[in-house]
């Protein structure tokens, strides 16, 4: 017999979903370093960044064993990067927060196997985006393992937040052509430039997915213009965003071998916006991380956005 969601014991989830998001944190770490890379996240074990020892078991505690350690590995005292404990202690909230906004808000009788199934559904949600914000700061780019896969997943799973099917798939289509079409291909047809990449129109098609056309719309503007405000707050203090290091690096690589003649690197260097020659002087900011802000958003303080912006719709 299927038990009800007001017959499980608060606190027994708030502690599962705190440790369930500080594990997957863990090793959202090892996705966010080798996915850019094209490296298996399953082989081999995590291994040290410094020395390449692997990693045993009881220092690869979440946020734990960092702490311990001193923000040093054991075995050689290389530093470790303070991205690993921030990432896992924002699957643990991201969890929590999961629980506490969807889950708790459902009726006492639904039953547990749905109420699991949407947490579930949503977590898998969350932790991509998350990796998927890290990946963006990092290299600049938003890996289609994560958003083709989110598409794929928000689809599958629309009924369990009140969607159809069709509207789901409507709203994919909706979010990848707001950004495709105008943003891409006119902007690029006009200015001869790419004015945002195929990255951010996948990642308003998984936004849609998720949360109808309505919801892509909402993603777009919401980040639009959290993303401007973060720009004037750089130039404000006087920061400048530049091309991250290790894209910068790739970018030498190509080049390097564009040289020698690799025509490969030639091709990749004429479809990447990030080589042109005046690239290095216009700010560089990646507009993906707040894509992801305005979707976690949506997912976590609908109710309260969707009351927010009605009275808005009238005008």
């Amino acid at each position: 017999m299927d038990l009800r969601l007001d017959e499980l014991p608060v606190w027994f989830l708030r502690i599962f979903a705190a440790w369930f998001g500080l594990i997957w944190g863990s090793f959202l770490n090892v996705v966010i370093y080798r996915v850019p890379r094209g490296l298996s996240v399953v082989r081999p074990a995590s291994a040290c960044p410094g020395c390449k020892t692997p990693i045993r078991a009881w220092d690869n505690v979440p946020v734990l064993s960092y702490v311990i350690l001193r923000g040093r590995a054991r075995c050689c005292g290389a530093p470790m990067s303070p991205r690993y404990p921030a990432v896992e202690l924002l699957g643990g909230l991201l969890s929590v927060a999961i629980l506490e906004a969807i889950v708790l808000r459902m009726p006492g009788s639904t039953f547990a196997t749905r109420a699991a199934a949407v947490y579930l559904a949503d977590f898998a949600l969350t932790m991509g985006l998350l990796a998927a914000a890290f990946i963006d700061v990092e290299h600049m780019i938003l890996p289609d393992s994560i958003t083709l896969s989110g598409i794929v997943l928000g689809v599958t799973t629309a009924t369990l937040r009140g969607l159809t099917t069709k509207a789901s798939i409507v709203g994919a289509v909706v979010g990848f052509l707001i950004v495709w079409l105008p943003f891409t291909f006119l902007y690029k047809l006009l200015l001869k430039r790419t004015g945002m990449g195929l990255g951010d129109a996948k990642l308003l098609a998984l936004a849609g997915a998720w949360f109808g056309w309505p919801g892509a719309v909402f993603v777009l503007f919401a980040g639009a213009i959290q993303g401007s405000v973060w720009a004037l707050l750089l130039f404000a203090f006087g920061v400048k965003a530049k091309i991250p290091e290790s894209v910068q690096a790739e970018l030498d690589e190509l080049r390097a071998l564009a040289e020698q003649g690799d025509e490969e690197a030639k091709r990749e260097l004429a479809e990447d916006p990030l080589a042109e020659d005046d690239a290095a002087a216009r700010p560089r900011l990646p507009f993906g991380p707040f894509l992801i802000l305005a979707c976690l958003e949506l997912l976590l303080a609908g109710p309260w956005i969707e009351r927010f912006v009605a009275p808005l719709s009238a005008f």
